[in-house]
């Protein structure tokens, strides 16, 4: 029995530093590498960001918000592409891409690999989509036209519509639009509004504290 009593206490050091070792792993396995981190390849395009944003939007223009739309869209990879066919930084489908130079002549040849096309017809569809959403407040007008970014203006319109119906505020998104899904299945439903979260609670924050400029809910990420 002593001998027993002994063979566990000089082994215990080396199962207490095994279990710290599992912890490790499984923290780093069930964390995102993204979460706190902006890609190296964020930097080589920042500027081009940068150009294009004040562009669009003028200098005061929220860089952080763009910043990081990009990041959920592409991680800032040239070379991305979805399942579904989306293409370079901005994820522009095909069709959208054709379609780009209808909103702004200046987007012509369209080549969604190109970063700055790519970044320029971004910021314009963003300006597009912004006209077209009412909203109490910049934040919610974003996170508006995100969501339509991700799945379509007529869908915003119509979990809009539906929201109305309900009682629920047609000029708020968070926790009123959102909350309602006129059709969609499940999955792009989950999607569609994770989408909107991540980007402008999750990553704009990250951008801003990294000194990228304003964020239009910037102030309001520590509520959700």
């Amino acid at each position: 029995m002593k001998y027993v009593k002994e063979f566990i206490a000089a082994l215990l050091p080396q199962l207490l530093l095994l279990t710290v070792c599992l912890l490790v792993i499984f923290v780093t396995q069930c964390t995102p590498a993204y979460a706190g981190t902006i890609p190296s390849a964020a930097e080589r395009h920042r500027n081009t960001l940068v150009r294009a944003a004040h562009w669009g939007f003028g200098m005061d223009a929220p860089i952080s918000t763009m910043a990081a739309q990009v990041h959920q869209e592409s991680r800032w990879q040239t070379d991305a592409r979805s399942p579904v066919g989306a293409q370079g930084l901005a994820q522009f489908m095909p069709a959208t891409a054709q379609w780009m130079p209808e909103v702004d002549r200046s987007l012509s040849n369209p080549d969604p690999y190109n970063p700055g096309w790519a970044l320029r017809a971004m910021v314009r569809y963003n300006v597009w989509l912004l006209e077209r959403v009412q909203a109490e407040s910049p934040c919610e007008s974003w996170a508006m036209a995100l969501s339509a970014y991700n799945g379509g203006l007529s869908w915003v319109n119509r979990d809009r519509a539906l929201a109305l119906a309900s009682g629920a505020s047609g000029l708020a998104w968070f926790d009123h639009i959102e909350q309602h899904n006129a059709g969609r299945s499940a999955a792009n439903f989950h999607e569609n509004r994770q989408y909107v979260r991540v980007v402008l609670f999750t990553f704009e924050p990250l951008y801003h504290r990294h000194g990228w400029g304003p964020g239009v809910c910037i102030g309001r990420s520590e509520q959700w």
